[in-house]
């Protein structure tokens, strides 16, 4: 049994590597080669907590199981570790005998942000120059790489609710950014973050929108990423109803967990016809992405296991052939 680390998994794992993969599992999930039940989700007593189990087999040229086991702690923060720790466990589909443990909150971070870079550059125009980011949490500093390694970006404006946020995380990160030639600054204001922005990601766990979508310019396209329950709500209705184009990473997860939708659809106010298809739809060819540069696209993910799976059998087969990792026999 191969056990990855943290620090193993950056050492070679890149987020190119990362994008790849998750075109890979969004192949395998439209083309129904994986089983993906819907996450279990287990709320602490005191309900400052949840844990969630997310399992799912892979076929194909695969043939893997695996389960991630991922938490969202809010309080974590004030205690110096993740928010959102996670595991993977990886099952070999032969044998039924669990081959690796890779530390999960990486790969998440990773996955997560490499569904945005997907979409990005799927989706947006390739002439994109500046992005806006909503969230300064620990899911931020990947969104910020994937859109970097995807376009060549100018310009990429940081939001967050909190102004001391936005200004550390500039700081911290600025030489990320300065190793892709982009200038990273702070907005003082939502309206500032957007406007004239050609891709915006936003990673929150806010209960209401987080932008004006009226002043979203004509051919942006938007990543919906941090809202994962019912109750969570990122993406303005004005938005939604501009866009010519809206994508889902899973259609059956979105429409039961994402309240983007789900909200608007209780009010009557958006229908899921909208929705376009899948990411693996549009990546087989059997939808078309943009029609226009002056269409506004939009994606809306809340993930789910395939891409973990897939992911952490990628990092596993990299970590493998540079012997890279801690063989364990329990």
């Amino acid at each position: 049994m191969l056990f990855l680390s943290r620090e193993q998994i950056l050492s070679f794992f890149t987020m190119r590597d990362a994008i790849e993969a998750d075109k890979k599992a969004f192949v395998l999930h439209t083309e129904g080669k994986a089983k993906v039940p819907l996450r279990i989700n287990l709320e602490t007593e005191d309900k400052s907590g949840q844990c969630m189990f997310m399992p799912a087999y892979v076929g194909g040229e695969l043939n893997m199981a695996g389960v991630k086991m991922v938490s969202f702690f809010p309080g974590n923060a004030q205690k110096g570790i993740p928010v959102v720790p996670a595991t993977v466990a990886l099952i070999d589909g032969t044998t039924g005998l669990v081959t690796a443990i890779v530390e999960g909150t990486t790969l998440t971070q990773l996955r997560t942000a490499a569904i945005s870079g997907a979409a990005t550059e799927l989706l947006s125009n390739p002439d994109s120059r500046v992005a806006a980011l909503f969230g300064t949490g620990g899911q931020a500093p990947a969104q910020l790489e994937a859109l970097m390694t995807v376009r060549s970006l100018r310009e990429v404006r940081v939001f967050d609710v909190d102004p001391g946020r936005i200004q550390n995380f500039v700081t911290k990160y600025r030489p990320l950014a300065d190793r892709f030639g982009t200038a990273l600054v702070g907005a003082k204001t939502p309206d500032e973050a957007v406007e004239g922005a050609d891709v915006i990601t936003t990673v929150t766990t806010s209960g209401k929108p987080v932008f004006d979508g009226s002043r979203v310019k004509p051919g942006c396209h938007v990543n919906g990423v941090g809202s994962y329950t019912p109750v969570m709500r990122e993406l303005p209705l004005e938005l939604l109803n501009r866009a010519g184009r809206i994508f889902v990473d899973n259609r059956e997860a979105v429409l039961a967990e994402a309240g983007d939708f789900l909200i608007p659809m209780g009010e009557g106010r958006f229908s899921p016809e909208r929705i376009a298809g899948e990411l693996g739809d549009l990546i087989l060819g059997r939808v078309p992405g943009r029609t226009s540069p002056e269409e506004i696209t939009v994606m809306k993910t809340v993930g789910f296991a395939t891409l973990d799976v897939v992911a952490a059998a990628a990092i596993v087969e990299k970590a493998r052939g540079l012997g890279i990792g801690s063989e364990i026999a329990l």
